[in-house]
């Protein structure tokens, strides 16, 4: 269960609470949730309620065409890196930021991209966390990230010969792509796939970060997606994040409870 699915609600304390009442046993966190408690406090309230860390989200934003103001970012998200590596995450998602104010310059995000990942990489090596790239849907690549396939994502990925870096696959983000499928084979082939996200997409869809569906109320085939994932030999958790002013709003104890229920009935 990933904490944002609950962020207008609970704090990381409740969300625990929530997640041991249930048997739930591995969480996606993340890092504005982990700072309000501290990273100390928030490792031995995890040991304490028996929930451990998978995803840490995120090392980002990575882009600008300033050095110094580079220099500072990139070292922002190298502290994230520690910070993931203190909780005992097995990932952190990698969040590269979009085009700066007035740039219409893609192909510059892109290498700008690239060589900030090259730089984190490094450092994730030295303290043994795997970055996580997690393409998001084409119409956040103005603002969020340039990586909008899982195909660019590997392709990064086959740049570090996939050592402590490899590809989460949101079915939000992903379930358009005529790609799916020969992808996701690649991913773990080449790389290695470290999460599978799950949500839904809307008809209509009145917000695109904040209309996400609950699992079953939309329109993506959840279940052909995860036969795919499953087929590679992937055996980590089915994680789900719904950004949505509508669950929000809801009781999140009713939200948690449903959000299992659909997962036993999709992915079980």
């Amino acid at each position: 269960m990933n904490s944002a699915t609950f962020r207008e609600r609970w704090g990381l304390l409740d969300f625990l609470e929530a997640c041991r009442a249930r048997g739930v046993q591995k969480a996606g966190l993340w890092g504005d949730d982990i700072k309000k408690v501290g990273v100390a406090k928030a490792a031995s309230l995890m040991a304490d309620y028996e929930v451990e860390a998978f995803g840490y989200n995120r090392a980002g934003p990575l882009l600008t065409s300033d050095a110094s103001d580079r220099r500072k970012l990139l070292s922002m998200a190298k502290n994230e890196i520690d910070d993931a590596v203190a909780v005992g995450a097995d990932h952190i998602l990698v969040f590269p930021g979009g085009l700066e104010p007035d740039s219409k310059d893609l192909a510059s995000a892109r290498f700008q991209t690239v060589d900030a990942i090259g730089i984190l990489h490094e450092h994730a090596q030295k303290v043994g966390m795997n970055l996580a790239l997690e393409p998001l849907h084409p119409m956040l690549c103005g603002d969020r990230t340039c990586i909008t396939t899982l195909r660019h994502a590997n392709d990064i990925c086959a740049q570090f010969a996939g050592k402590n870096i490899g590809v989460v696959v949101d079915t939000y983000h992903v379930w358009w792509d005529e790609t799916i499928e020969s992808e996701i084979a690649r991913s773990a082939l080449e790389n290695s796939i470290l999460s599978f996200h799950v949500n839904d997409w809307l008809v209509p869809t009145t917000h695109l970060l904040t209309d996400r569906g609950m699992m079953g109320d939309g329109i993506i085939d959840l279940h052909g997606i995860w036969k795919c994932v499953k087929a590679t030999g992937y055996n980590g958790p089915v994680e789900v994040e719904i950004f949505s002013e509508r669950w929000w709003n809801e009781d999140p104890d009713m939200v948690f409870d449903m959000a299992l229920e659909r997962c036993r009935q999709i992915f079980g």
